[in-house]
């Protein structure tokens, strides 16, 4: 696989993402230079000494200028308004990409924003954690995950091959998805357990706030994603709420088929639901 060079790619965003996306270029030498953008003036001077980004600005729009490549790595629901400051700046050739983790209407939307002569291709790697910020990136966030690349009629050929081959020479395993059928995916396996964290942690602090102080590994593990940005959850969980409003029925479907068990003392039923979740968790990711 020929390796794709930039020689300026934009992050807006340096956060455990966009940081982490700019350590992997910078390991695998895609691009000699690296120009960052985000709220914080004091983080994007510290992310410039540790040699995340080469240099940074106040201005998205002074960041994007000359950039062959700008990557979207700040929450979704800041997207429309960011390509609205950086347009004027874009020069003719140029790609404008994402890892948000949303797609559907959106894509469609940031295509119709574009200049002319400036391709849009979303893209979403399937890597975090629920810690964030640069203290929290490193180089091989992206080493052997998924990363789910959104293209449209629209995309542009030569766009996508480059913003496909870009992430696989980051190491990461690149498929291609409608976008629509990706938020309808995300919203199930992704989104709504993310609801559901946030939820039971509120839960069980309104049941009895001490109780949290005796958690066991398995609430720690069940509700880690908890922990995950607020703010960037808030916009995810908008902008799919229609998928997600879906997903929210069928779940609480099955709480009260649960329900309906434990009323009934019904062991039998109780214990054959178990079982089915049992078997699908153990059959997932086995060929």
């Amino acid at each position: 696989m020929t390796k794709p060079h930039f020689n300026k790619i934009s992050i807006l965003g340096i956060g455990l993402i966009g940081a982490s996306f700019a350590l992997a270029l910078k390991k695998n030498l895609l691009c000699p230079h690296i120009a960052g953008y985000g709220r914080k003036r004091d983080n994007l001077g510290r992310a410039k000494e540790l040699g995340i980004i080469d240099s940074f600005a106040a201005n998205p729009g002074e960041v994007c200028r000359d950039a062959d490549l700008v990557m979207l790595a700040t929450p979704v629901g800041s997207f429309s308004g960011l390509i609205g400051e950086i347009s004027p700046y874009l020069k003719k050739g140029a790609i404008v990409t994402d890892a948000g983790s949303v797609k559907g209407k959106l894509v469609y939307e940031m295509e119709k924003m574009m200049p002319e002569g400036v391709y849009y291709v979303g893209a979403h790697p399937i890597a975090g954690s629920d810690r964030s910020g640069i203290d929290a990136s490193h180089a091989d966030l992206f080493l052997n995950a998924r990363c789910i690349v959104t293209p449209t009629s629209h995309s542009g050929a030569d766009a996508l091959k480059k913003v496909a081959s870009l992430w696989q020479a980051i190491g990461s395993k690149v498929i291609e998805m409608d976008p629509d059928k990706h938020d309808r995916i995300y919203a199930a396996v992704s989104h709504l357990p993310h609801l559901i964290a946030y939820a039971l942690v509120n839960t069980v602090a309104e049941i009895d706030g001490e109780a949290l102080g005796f958690s066991g590994q398995g609430f720690m593990d069940t509700t880690r994603i908890a922990s995950s940005s607020h703010e960037l959850w808030r916009d995810i969980c908008l902008m799919n709420r229609e998928n997600l409003i879906e997903m929210i029925a069928l779940f609480q479907k099955n709480i009260n088929i649960l329900d309906s068990h434990l009323k009934a003392s019904d062991s039998v039923s109780l214990e054959r639901e178990f079982l089915k979740a049992r078997t699908v968790r153990q059959g997932i990711g086995q060929d």
